[in-house]
């Protein structure tokens, strides 16, 4: 936790001179969701309030917050902790996944489409592949579908998702195989990226709505296997 919370203090000045529950809980979301704090890892309210700079209280209100997201859980009489989820949990996250995202794709209209930051995010993980950095391919495909459901235009569908794909990297930091489990979808966002640069969304609906089926038996099968092992 020491190592932790040094790194945590650099992100001291993010919060600016207004430190706000939701400023704190930003920040450790995406400490959550790079795997900075694994699943199962005790939150210290000193050590944490310490390192950026903030009153209990609010550190509290952030961890309610992250709470109500999913990604944290308060056991009583032991603490805050990041929440290990279950194979129910990433079940429920896919069923999600594919209710929003292929409605997205599939109520897009007439292209074309803006698609300059699917392409980015394409290029991120064949980049990060090319170094040989496997949980950069995890995060830039995480990248691929945020950027895919922002396509609708939503803010609220936006919202509703960075809470379902913060969830679903909890299950990725669980895996112990990253490049087995993230290889076979740089190919599948691409190919889901061409269909629609064609402008063809009944085909990239289809190729989406496999990939998502494909990749809920993967996980499921490895998660299952790595948390039966777990001590």
């Amino acid at each position: 936790m020491a190592e932790q919370l040094t790194g945590l203090a650099d992100d001291r000045a993010l919060l600016g001179r207004t430190s706000t529950a939701e400023r704190v809980s930003d920040i450790l979301r995406s400490r959550i969701a790079d795997g900075y704090f694994p699943p199962g890892t005790r939150l210290s309210e000193d050590g944490i309030g310490g390192a950026l700079g903030v009153s209990r209280n609010t550190l509290r209100e952030a961890f309610r917050l992250l709470t109500h997201e999913r990604l944290l859980v308060h056991e009583l009489n032991r603490g805050v902790f990041v929440r290990v989820l279950t194979v129910e949990d990433v079940e429920d996250i896919y069923r999600t996944r594919a209710l929003v995202e292929c409605a997205v794709v599939r109520g897009l209209g007439d292209p074309p489409y803006a698609l300059e930051s699917l392409s980015a995010a394409v290029a991120e993980g064949q980049s990060a592949a090319t170094e040989d950095d496997w949980k950069a391919v995890g995060t830039a495909n995480i990248h691929f579908h945020r950027e895919l459901v922002a396509l609708a235009g939503s803010e609220r569908t936006d919202e509703l998702m960075r809470s379902v794909f913060a969830e679903l990297r909890l299950a990725f930091h669980v895996v112990d195989d990253p490049h087995a489990l993230h290889e076979p979808y740089l190919t599948r966002n691409r190919e889901i990226l061409e269909s629609l640069q064609r402008g063809d969304r009944r085909a990239a609906e289809r190729l989406l709505e496999t990939y998502l089926t494909d990749s809920l038996e993967r996980v499921v099968e490895v998660y299952r296997r790595r948390v039966d092992s777990a001590p």
